[in-house]
């Protein structure tokens, strides 16, 4: 078995083949692995390239973490969470807080507060399939609400594509963030600790304890197919033979990889979903820039989304006493900044960093570093369900598990791991039923 793609999907993907005991190899084409939640140091410590936790409903991260023995190494941390609107701060961490948020009105703050209620209790989201989130939120909140808190954030998010995003994308968002608070009302969130790193090192050491081979800086090249069946992918290093693969990239670079043996029309339905890319410029300071977690930011002046300051989560001391900030922007890979350097990138955000916080001075940067992202996100329009692929192929012991299959929720590695695995107990299955029916004409020959 072969698996592309060494993110939290290829590796739960691998560890469900590994333990039932079928020989799997791993192809990352990076010289580590991890995919978007791959790691980098800071200080002799691990740190996210892109800004993550968990929610305390994330149940599949979790399950595999008590899998694992790991369960203790999951850390509950109460965020605050707040939004910079008309060159003020406000806090947004609890339903208090929401009450004092004074750019709405009385009534539009309780409608502001009770939307995350409203969308709990929509239990078909199909739905919501056929409404955009911007019609889906003005029904709800009123225009008021929605000019101010929601629509610079789908702008900031998604850009040219605000208007056309799905109310079910939005509903999803609500129902997470809603279900993971405490009874104070306040939300609590769970990361890892010592880092991400240290979870994705536990799944490889059992990949690789039961027999499987992860191939870092390995890129596949070209999946291989021959008589409508799967027989190997091909990377710099030589083939590889396999009687099923996974694919986990976005949809867009498996048609790349599959466009020698797929049919024309499947590869055209596996572009017909867009991404936006990111940039992440993570920031090592001597000082805070504020006490918030996560600041969405509702100035679109400002060239990020949000800043989410990440040791206002997590201990300074596992930095070595550096403040670390991410800025977060969601972007087509064709537009200027993303094309900048990230010298480019860092000077470019320095006097925006400015404007919002006056005290700012750009030696308190002590290091800082970008990260960028082709494929980050899908972007969710109404009825998406109609263009995502399944998962199974048009060529025999092909299969493919990406993020853009995630739905109605949205990406991200707690569903990356229910994903993968997903995947794993379905190739396992067809190699074993292939597996029984060779014997079985191996009988009757005999």
């Amino acid at each position: 078995m072969v698996v592309i793609g060494g993110g939290f999907t290829g590796l739960a993907a691998a560890y469900e083949l590994a333990r039932r005991g079928r020989a799997v190899t791993v192809l990352e084409k990076e010289v580590e692995v991890g995919g978007l939640a791959g790691s980098f140091q800071i200080e002799g410590n691990n740190l996210e390239k892109f800004y993550h936790h968990w929610f305390i409903t994330d149940e599949y991260i979790i399950r595999l973490a008590k899998e694992l023995g790991v369960e203790g190494q999951l850390l509950h941390c109460q965020s605050h969470t707040g939004m910079y609107l008309d060159h003020r701060f406000y806090k947004l961490s609890s339903p208090g807080d929401v009450l004092k948020f004074t750019p709405l009105g009385l009534r539009d703050r309780v409608r502001l507060g009770l939307l995350v209620l409203r969308a709990r209790r929509v239990k078909d989201w199909k739905k919501l399939e056929s409404i955009t989130a911007q019609d889906w939120l003005m029904g709800l909140c009123g225009e008021k609400v929605f000019r101010t808190v929601w629509e610079p954030l789908l702008r900031g998010k998604f850009g040219s594509y605000a208007s056309s995003v799905s109310a079910v994308w939005f509903w999803n968002k609500l129902v997470l963030r809603g279900g993971s608070r405490g009874r104070s009302g306040h939300e609590v969130l769970v990361y890892y600790r010592g880092g991400f790193a240290g979870l994705v090192e536990k799944i490889v050491g059992e990949i690789t304890a039961a027999g499987g081979v992860i191939k870092t800086a390995t890129a596949a090249e070209e999946i291989l197919a021959a008589d409508g069946r799967i027989n190997g992918v091909r990377t710099a290093q030589g083939i590889i033979p396999a009687q099923a693969v996974i694919a986990t990239p976005a949809l867009p670079i498996i048609a790349e990889l599959g466009k020698g043996c797929l049919p024309r029309e499947y590869l055209e339905q596996l572009r017909k979903i867009e991404y936006l890319a990111n940039i992440c410029l993570v920031l090592e300071l001597s000082q805070s820039l504020s006490e918030i977690y996560w600041l969405n930011v509702n100035d679109p002046s400002f060239p990020f989304v949000g800043i989410i300051e990440h040791t206002n989560f997590q201990p300074l001391a596992s930095y070595g006493g550096r403040h670390i900030i991410y800025l977060s922007k969601y972007l087509p890979p064709t537009e200027k900044l993303y094309q900048m350097t990230g010298k480019e990138i860092f000077e470019f955000s320095l006097p925006h960093i400015k404007n919002l916080f006056p005290k700012f001075v750009s030696d308190w940067v002590l290091q800082y570093s970008v990260f960028k992202a082709p494929y980050a996100q899908p972007v969710v329009v109404c009825n998406y369900s109609r263009l995502i692929p399944p998962h199974e192929t048009p060529i025999e012991g092909l299969y493919i598990a990406s993020m853009a299959q995630i739905y109605p929720e949205d990406r991200g590695t707690n569903y990356a791991v229910r994903e993968g695995r997903n995947a794993g107990r379905m190739v396992a299955q067809h190699c074993t039923e292939k597996d029984a029916g060779k014997i079985a004409r191996e009988k009757i020959l005999k």
